[in-house]
């Protein structure tokens, strides 16, 4: 799905990952799912393009439901990994913490659960090789993507800053759908390790000025970063009361 002549999405709402395009190349950030690598595929043909365009793929984080094709895109086509330091673990099938749930309905957590069942959410494929960041970087990759430390979803969470798409990719640093209720808006993201430091850690994306906020979960964001790291502050501050 392209939104703009450089952003290109795969995937939906429920799970998503996106392909930042350029004359030097392509620049993937997250994997989605496995079953997402039909859906690059198929994305990068419609583009005219192939996976030898693609320089590198960086990871929000290391949730299993974004590594998803991360590992046999760099093992078939040698396409560098990168994702956090203190995530690289978690990337490569490391422990994490246990998670509270919080809030459900019934429908989105089995249409959730569904759509990651027919993705091959149940078969990850977990990294065994990556390049580690350690945030405050500017890649040579296409975009000259920079990487902006987003702890609190998980300790390496991080956004990706792409001044030549207008965009901050977010990972879960925050949502826009939240899989677990459905409701859409921004808002923070479930799963988190530590929910309290997600939501300080968000006011360092607001100097990237970007247009665009593209999460994991939920709709693309086009109202400006400001307005969605505050809105999410709104959401997390009424679910505290």
């Amino acid at each position: 799905m392209k939104l703009t002549p450089t952003i290109h999405r795969i995937g939906n709402d429920i799970v998503a990952a996106y392909l930042v395009t350029t004359p030097e190349g392509i620049t993937v950030i997250d994997a989605g799912l496995p079953g997402h690598w039909n859906d690059l595929l198929a994305e990068l043909s419609a583009m005219g393009k192939s996976p030898s365009d693609i320089k590198g793929l960086i990871l929000t984080h290391g949730d299993s439901d974004h590594i998803g094709f991360a590992e046999r895109l760099r093992r078939e086509h040698g396409v560098p990994v990168y994702v956090h330091a203190s995530d690289a673990s978690r990337a490569k099938g490391g422990p994490q913490p246990k998670t509270p749930m919080g809030p459900i309905k019934l429908g989105p957590i089995l249409g959730f659960a569904a759509y990651s069942i027919r993705k091959g959410g149940l078969r990850a494929t977990h990294l065994t090789e990556v390049i580690e960041l350690q945030g405050g970087e500017t890649l040579d990759l296409p975009g000259a993507p920079q990487i902006i430390s987003l702890p609190g979803h998980s300790d390496g969470s991080i956004a990706i800053y792409v001044p030549v798409a207008d965009a901050v990719f977010v990972g879960d640093g925050l949502t826009t759908r939240h899989v677990l209720t459905g409701k859409s808006g921004p808002a923070p993201a479930p799963f988190t390790d530590y929910p309290d430091q997600a939501i300080t850690s968000l006011p360092t994306l607001v100097a990237t000025h970007a247009t665009w906020v593209l999460p994991g979960h939920g709709a693309p964001w086009s109202g400006g970063v400001e307005s969605a790291v505050r809105a999410v502050e709104a959401s997390a501050a009424s679910t505290a009361r």
